[in-house]
């Protein structure tokens, strides 16, 4: 009997595309799930005889509570090799084993610019219109040349994002707790003195922070205050970062021009949710990832996990 392996939120219906099953085919019967299963009931129900998921970056939690009721549950392959939404003591407990794959940082950093772009210059708003017959041309875009690009954190993205700034002639800074002027200097940027500064100076601000205790909540009422009435502020890393209702309040309110959100509290974004509907936002379902390499990496990858784990090697064990 073929073992049953479950592909959770394969919201495109690509897994089975962007690689080759074949291999495992007389072993493995593969099912994929293309839409996201909130209720941990129902994925309970999914999920109970599947011997192998592969579920889609933190996207699902894996508590000791579900590993529980999935006895039948042996092997789990997240996408990445950092996952802070799986119990991994639980999993070990109940003989089951964890594996991810690699993950490219290229994809969050062409839609942090996408987004960026999209706000500067009213993109949606202005194609919008233009469909709809209806005015032609009704938004003054924003220039990049000359303003200050000010990046919350200078890692493998924020890196790499501040060197495009550099390209389009922005002026770019840099704030983290542990950024040194060294670091900033290698990539060069400007190193913020503060966090306060780099808000109060920059006209466009982007979030490449990971979350932990000393940034969750890092962008609250009192920081988001700090913002130019003309600044955009645009977050593709995680949404715990910035305190929503403060975010929400500043847009309606118009304390900001804009700003753009690629991550959310919960996800997929409930219907009817006010982010749907705020003004001034220009928003994205999580597409940071979302590129035909990444999946070709994830998909690939998880087939190669699977094979190695039926050869009795397990390979990119997590965590």
């Amino acid at each position: 009997m073929r073992l049953r392996c479950a592909v959770l939120d394969d919201f495109q219906r690509v897994a089975t595309h962007f690689a080759d099953w074949s291999p495992l085919a007389d072993r493995v019967e593969v099912v994929s799930y293309d839409s996201h299963f909130a209720d941990e009931d129902a994925l309970v129900a999914a999920l109970a005889d599947a011997d192998i998921v592969v579920t889609l970056r933190e996207r699902v939690p894996f508590p000791a509570a579900l590993f529980a009721r999935l006895p039948r549950l042996r092997l789990l392959i997240a996408s990445g090799m950092r996952n802070t939404v799986i119990d991994y003591a639980a999993a070990e407990a109940h003989g089951v084993t964890v594996c991810g794959t690699a993950s490219s940082s290229t994809p969050p950093v062409e839609l942090t610019w996408a987004l960026l772009l999209g706000l500067a210059r009213g993109i949606v708003e202005e194609s919008n219109a233009l469909r709809a017959q209806g005015p032609w041309q009704s938004t003054v875009g924003a220039d990049l040349h000359g303003r200050r690009l000010g990046l919350l954190g200078l890692g493998k993205i924020g890196s790499r994002v501040a060197q495009v700034g550099l390209a389009f002639g922005m002026q770019v800074s840099a704030w983290s707790q542990n950024l040194t002027e060294e670091r900033a200097d290698e990539v060069g940027t400007d190193l913020a003195p503060s966090l306060q500064d780099l808000l109060s100076t920059s006209d466009f601000v982007s979030v490449h922070l990971a979350l932990g205790g000393r940034t969750r909540g890092l962008l609250g009422p009192a920081e988001l205050a700090l913002l130019k009435p003309t600044a955009y502020l645009i977050n593709t890393s995680r949404a715990a970062i910035v305190d929503q209702d403060a975010l929400l309040a500043a847009l309606h309110e118009g304390r900001i021009a804009g700003a753009a959100l690629d991550v959310f509290d919960t996800e997929p974004l409930p219907a009817g949710h006010p982010l749907r509907t705020a003004p001034r936002l220009l928003a994205t379902p999580h597409l940071g990832y979302v590129s035909q390499a990444n999946y070709r990496t994830y998909y690939g990858q998880a087939v190669e996990n699977i094979e190695a784990y039926l050869a009795g090697s397990p390979v990119r064990r997590l965590p």
